[in-house]
């Protein structure tokens, strides 16, 4: 153990795989007086790192979690810890057969090189595979098993020879001083390090860590059981530790590996068996480890049986035995993603917590980046921390959710899933209204927001053949065709949609022109009443938001984000403050409801309800402007994200229900019909183009590729000016472009099923091959959906600039199949009146 210095630049928490890592990358990058601290013996401290099972399989629907694995992997391979073996996940199942079909169409996006086999080709890679039960196989030949706590040897060696780490071992936190928001020590029981910047590494004991400084992780202690059976003979005869593939018996959601003699087997099928992180028992009292739990047999009693099916040639050898067992804890967080970056209450506070071994290298790079440039490489917005509010955060909402998700672990998971633990938690005012007209809810953010109504059944009957049925199941899966009627409607009369889930936010002081300057890319000098559409920039030059503001006064703006970006736009607007004082950032979120009003009878049903002048000239598209509507004073706001003319308008919270009856009312009078988030955010959206944060618009893309680039580039500096400047001086890698798939008889599959794209599919070639750009990123399926006004399903993706021409010819993969689609629009110039006249010549021109 080294002396403990009284100073340090950064300390990292936690000597596992993830704090390694980025104590090794930050030195890598240039970081200097790194102190690596653990309360455990090295090299194995006594976390996940030590008894994980240290396999990885390259491939998940996740393209940030793909990434950081695919990184992780070289890592290990350049460090000699990895044994490449290969990787099968198998399907006992038709639904799974097609979960393989989607995790190939996943790897070919990717690029990560895989094969769908069949049971034949299950057996010869495997042959204790007991392939009578097999469908098929998901083949990764660049899956492989790592020691990871011989990597962080290396990797803490590394740093070392840097003259860049301190480490010490046995060493417990006892305590984190903040003040005025900022880290400014970590106490010890060998000393106090008085520092600005502290990594979070802990694993499983993250969250009691950073309560030490009043600030949470939102992650929970989970078992995942595991057994070794052994020895056996034909394992034992290979004289390796791994001589066969890994092996996932997704169906049964387990997984069998060797280990030397023995064969492991984990599962992910037993209850959900959670713990809270100071009931972790300590070193002194583990007969084990801290994370390596007293085995309970009869949670695992069915996933056994199982496995004999599986391997029991293996397992019924007669001398073979269970010769390790334990309940091993890992982290779950509520989303199941991983949580790093700023804690949203701390500042210098970060976390790299609920970090697998697969990904842990990767992740290790990517927060050294973080915490060096403000940037990543690998768009991170997944796993980013500041995604959780504050009540996703709390302890009773990380258990349940992480109860809920720990069996969706190996699980089939739909792209639209819904997650149905601590609901409802946030409601809009109107929520009474909508729920007696049969609204189906989907939450995001914790907000109930109708995504169709039941009661606008009565609509597919009047649009008939134009509204398709999906004949597939996993298509129609948390869809209805209600919701191409409803866009139907609205295109003919209109449409009221509850777009409470906003998260706004005033910028208000002295100091507030100058601060936004500062952190978009479009000019907010601007008039009184003017709203202003923009990005918020990385300091790379890739999308942190997309966002609106509107000029209040002039030194008031009020800013209108997402409901599933608001939490982190908070957390980056309030990190931006100036400490002057000249700048306040409230949440007006939860005081403020918004009631959107589309359609060519909009302004019919706004002059019913209101005195007040709504013509052009008075409220011209891109303006807002108070008025009263019967007795409720309202923001209204002229702009649409379905390409319809109307306003948003936005009132006090506690009188959003009179607002809605008032506006619902004079609507019948005219066939206006509420709409749900399907028509906001997918069919009306792709019918205009309209990019989506999350979707189209990312850090690994900028505005120029994606169509956003504005005429002007003002003279006030913001974040990411200079990147900004050089994309639009060398041109577009890729250009965001809109896919059309034809009329439904033109994506049938081989069974003769119109099928429907989801997104996340690879865009090839006419002749099959994977197609990326000049800054090898591949084109994928951004967005998908139907586009009713137009007969047609519409897809988004970025294509490199040769291929960006409208007319060119392409395939999309989906489950196994390929299907034609082309390049409809290559920019920003919407399908969808592509003149915008119904969006801004007012009711006369939209009839």
């Amino acid at each position: 153990m080294s002396q403990l210095p009284v100073e340090a630049d950064v300390v990292v928490i936690g000597a596992g795989i993830v704090g390694n890592s980025v104590s090794y990358h930050l030195a890598d990058a240039g970081w200097r007086r790194i102190v690596l601290l653990d309360k455990g013996p090295l090299p194995d401290p006594g976390g996940s790192t030590g008894h994980a099972s240290n396999f990885v399989f390259p491939v998940d629907h996740s393209k940030e979690i793909t990434a950081l694995t695919v990184d992780s992997l070289h890592q290990y391979d350049k460090l000699g810890v990895l044994t490449t073996c290969g990787g099968l996940e198998l399907a006992r199942t038709p639904e799974r057969v097609d979960e393989l079909h989607r995790r190939m169409a996943s790897a070919r996006a990717y690029g990560v090189e895989a094969e769908f086999v069949d049971a034949a080709r299950v057996g010869e890679l495997v042959p204790f595979v007991d392939t009578s039960l097999v469908r098929a196989g998901f083949w990764t030949p660049s899956g492989g098993v790592v020691d990871p706590v011989e990597a962080g040897a290396l990797l803490r060696g590394r740093a070392n020879d840097l003259g860049a780490l301190t480490v010490s071992p046995n060493t417990e936190v006892t305590g984190i001083r903040v003040e005025d928001g900022r880290v400014r020590a970590v106490e010890t029981d060998a000393g106090v390090i008085v520092t600005d910047t502290v990594v979070i590494a802990c694993g499983v004991w993250s969250p009691r860590i950073a309560e030490l400084a009043g600030a949470r992780i939102p992650l929970s202690p989970a078992v995942h059981q595991m057994i070794d059976v052994g020895p056996i003979p034909e394992l034992e005869k290979t004289g390796a530790q791994i001589a066969y593939p890994l092996v996932r018996d997704m169906d049964a959601m387990m997984y069998e590996r060797q280990r030397g003699a023995d064969l492991e087997i984990g599962s992910y099928a037993h209850r959900p068996i959670l713990h809270e992180p100071e009931d972790i028992p300590s070193i002194a009292e583990s007969a084990l480890s801290p994370t390596q739990l007293p085995f309970t047999a009869e949670d695992f009693r069915t996933q056994l049986e199982d496995a004999h099916a599986l391997v029991g040639t293996l397992l019924d050898t007669p001398q073979a035995d269970v010769r390790h067992a334990i309940n091993g804890l890992l982290s779950i967080t509520p989303d199941g993603a991983p949580v790093l970056g700023e804690t949203p209450e701390v500042r210098g506070l970060w976390s790299a917590a609920a970090v697998w071994i697969k990904e842990g290298p990767g992740v290790g790079r990517m927060l050294a980046q973080w915490m060096t440039h403000g940037d990543t490489e690998i768009d991170l917005h997944g796993a980013d921390i500041a995604r959780f509010y504050p009540h996703q955060r709390t302890r009773a909402a990380v258990r349940a959710r992480a109860e809920e998700g720990f069996n969706k672990t190996y699980g089939i998971v739909h792209p639209r899933e819904q997650w149905e633990s601590v609901r409802p938690q946030r409601v809009s005012p109107f929520h009474a209204r909508e729920t007696a007209l049969g609204a189906v809810f989907f939450e995001v953010g914790g907000w109930e927001r109708p995504q169709w109504y039941g009661a606008n059944e009565v609509l597919l009957e009047e649009y008939g053949d134009r509204v398709p049925q999906r004949e597939h199941e996993w298509d129609a899966r948390w869809w209805s065709p209600i919701i191409e009627a409803e866009h139907l409607a609205m295109r003919e009369r209109g449409a009221m949609i509850d777009l409470s889930a906003f998260a706004q936010f005033d910028i208000a002081g002295p100091g507030a022109l100058d601060y936004l300057q500062h952190l978009v890319v479009a000019q907010v000098d601007r008039p009184v009443g003017a709203l202003i559409y923009t990005p918020v920039l990385t300091p790379g030059g890739g999308f942190r938001s997309d966002l609106t503001i509107v000029r209040l006064g002039p030194r008031h703006f009020r800013v209108i984000t997402g409901a599933a970006d608001g939490a982190r736009d908070a957390f980056w607007f309030t990190r931006h403050l100036p400490e002057d004082g000249s700048v306040v950032f409230t949440d007006v979120t939860s005081a403020v409801c918004t009631l959107g009003l589309w359609g060519p009878r909009a302004r019919d049903v706004l002059t019913t309800v209101t005195d007040d002048d709504v013509s052009d000239a008075a409220l011209p598209f891109g303006r807002a402007k108070r008025l009263t509507v019967d007795t409720v004073d309202v923001l209204a706001v002229r702009v649409s994200y379905v390409g319809e003319f109307g306003w948003e308008l936005h009132a006090p919270f506690e009188q959003g229900q009179r607002l809605w009856d008032v506006v619902a009312a004079a609507g019948g009078l005219f066939g206006i019909v509420p709409a749900g988030i399907g028509v906001y955010g997918t069919t009306g959206r792709l019918e205009k183009g309209y990019r989506l944060m999350g979707a189209e618009l990312d850090s690994e893309h900028d505005p120029v590729e994606a169509g956003l680039a504005l005429p002007k580039v003002k003279t006030a500096d913001f974040v990411g000016k200079d990147a900004y400047l050089a994309a639009r001086e060398t041109g577009p890698a890729a250009v965001l472009c809109t896919l059309d798939m034809g009329a439904a008889r033109d994506h049938v599959d081989a069974d003769g099923v119109v099928r429907y794209p989801q997104g996340g599919e690879p865009v090839l070639t006419t002749g099959g091959e994977r197609i990326v750009d000049r800054r090898g990123r591949p084109a994928q399926v951004t967005s998908a959906g139907p586009a009713p006004s137009l007969g047609t399903y519409l897809l988004m993706a970025y294509l490199p600039r040769d291929l960006a021409v409208e007319g060119t010819r392409l395939l999309v993969e989906y489950l196994g199949q390929r299907y034609p689609v082309t390049v409809a629009r290559a920019g920003r110039t919407p399908l969808f009146d592509p003149e915008d006249t119904r969006l801004k010549g007012g009711s006369r021109a939209a009839r």
